[in-house]
C-alpha cells in the first residue's frame, strides 16, 4: 500500500500542492505589476490617454473620450487589487470583462499571436475570479475568504 502511494504521489507531483498558495500569490503580484505598469504612463501623461482615445476611436467605440478613462482606471485598480489580494474576486470579473471587450472589439481580427495576451488575462480573470486570492491575501486577512 505504501510503495502505491509513493508512485501516486511521484506520478502526479501531488507534493507540489504545497506551494499552491504561494504560486498563486506570485500570479497575481506579476499580473497586478504588469497591468499598473501598462496603464500608468496613460494616468500621468495626457498624450498617451488621448493617443489610447483615438485608437478606441478607431474601433468604433461608444463615447470613446470616457471609456478610454473607464478601461485605464479599471487595469490600474485591478492591478492593485491583485497586488493587495483584496476584492480579488471581483477584480477577477472586471478583469474578464475588460479583456473580453477588446478581444471581441479590437483583437478578434489579428490571429491568435495578437490576441493571445487578451486570452491569457480573460482567463486569469475568471480564475482569480473563483478562487480568490487565496493564504497571502487581504481579502483573507480582513475578510477571512
Amino acid at each position: 500500500m505504501a510503495l502505491t502511494k509513493k508512485i501516486s504521489q511521484i506520478l502526479f507531483l501531488s507534493h507540489l500542492k504545497r506551494f499552491d498558495d504561494a504560486t498563486l500569490f506570485l500570479m497575481r503580484l506579476l499580473i497586478g505589476v504588469f497591468l499598473i505598469w501598462g496603464v500608468a504612463d496613460h494616468l500621468f501623461n495626457s498624450g498617451k490617454m488621448t493617443e489610447f482615445e483615438g485608437f478606441l476611436r478607431q474601433f468604433e467605440f461608444y463615447q470613446p473620450s470616457f471609456i478610454s478613462r473607464v478601461s485605464i482606471w479599471l487595469q490600474f485598480f485591478v492591478g492593485l487589487s491583485f497586488v493587495l489580494g483584496l476584492f480579488t474576486r471581483w477584480a477577477g470579473v472586471l478583469c474578464t470583462l475588460n479583456f473580453m471587450i477588446a478581444l471581441i472589439m479590437v483583437n478578434g481580427a489579428h490571429g491568435i499571436r495578437a490576441v493571445f495576451p487578451a486570452i491569457i488575462l480573460v482567463l486569469i480573470g475568471l480564475y482569480l475570479a473563483t478562487k480568490g486570492g487565496g493564504r497571502y491575501s487581504l481579502d483573507k486577512v480582513i475578510f477571512n475568504q
